[in-house]
């Protein structure tokens, strides 16, 4: 655990990229992927490739297998009545979150990348959460992430975070166009499950959160369910 501050949190925010539930092992086991998702005891959970890459894209999970064996639900994203996501993105919440609006981002750069923004009610307290997969490339991410930003800064303010697979491979650069407004954590080297290369997936809080730890799941299963290990962060929203 990193970042620790003294107080209970009160809110698991995840992130996972599940590889559309193929494994090290080249096999698609979404009841792997169920089972790390689980073990996460996540309130939200951010998912990247959530659904499978051709045809009408459907989803890699069994929405209401999630469901029953996590209690999370998907937040309706989705474009069309076959994926879980959008241009992957996923987002799950504990049941009793609400979900008051949601809004599809694309975003610039050479491949099809796009964003998801769900306005959340968690007991009383607004939420804001972005889900994205960033380029392959540092000047389309930066483009991507100065538009996320761009968006956000025409909203109604309230507690914002930005999860996802940022494919940042330093632990420093390249992550500009959130300054000043977003603290980014790196909870480890996320990426390769086999072997630990680049903190690729990140969670990026602004100023209302406070942050209490941060992890990652190394556990066995989490090391064969996707190439991605899956991380997390507790918060609390100030007063």
């Amino acid at each position: 655990m990193k970042d620790s501050a003294p107080g209970a949190p009160t809110l698991r925010a995840a992130s996972y990229n599940i590889r559309k539930c193929v494994g090290l092992d080249w096999r698609r086991r979404p009841d792997r992927v169920i089972e790390v998702i689980a073990g996460l005891k996540a309130d939200i959970v951010a998912l990247q490739e959530a659904d499978k890459r051709l045809g009408a894209r459907p989803a890699a999970l069994c929405g209401h297998e999630l469901a029953r064996q996590t209690g999370l639900v998907p937040v309706p994203v989705a474009a069309n009545g076959v994926s879980l996501g959008w241009h992957g993105n996923a987002l799950l919440v504990r049941r009793g979150i609400e979900t008051e609006g949601v809004a599809r981002l694309d975003l610039p750069g050479l491949e099809p990348r796009g964003a998801v923004i769900a306005d959340l009610r968690r007991d009383g307290q607004p939420i804001r959460v972005v889900a994205a997969h960033l380029g392959l490339l540092r000047r389309h991410r930066q483009r991507q992430l100065a538009a996320i930003a761009e968006r956000l800064a025409g909203l109604a303010p309230r507690p914002t975070m930005i999860m996802g697979d940022f494919n940042e491979w330093s632990e420093e650069d390249g992550l500009d166009p959130l300054r000043p407004h977003f603290t980014v954590h790196a909870p480890g080297r996320s990426y390769h499950a086999a072997r630990r290369l680049a903190p690729l997936d990140r969670i990026a809080t602004c100023a209302a959160f406070h942050l209490h730890g941060t992890g990652m799941d190394e556990g066995p299963q989490a090391t064969r369910a996707s190439d991605h290990l899956p991380i997390w962060a507790d918060l609390s929203v100030r007063g």
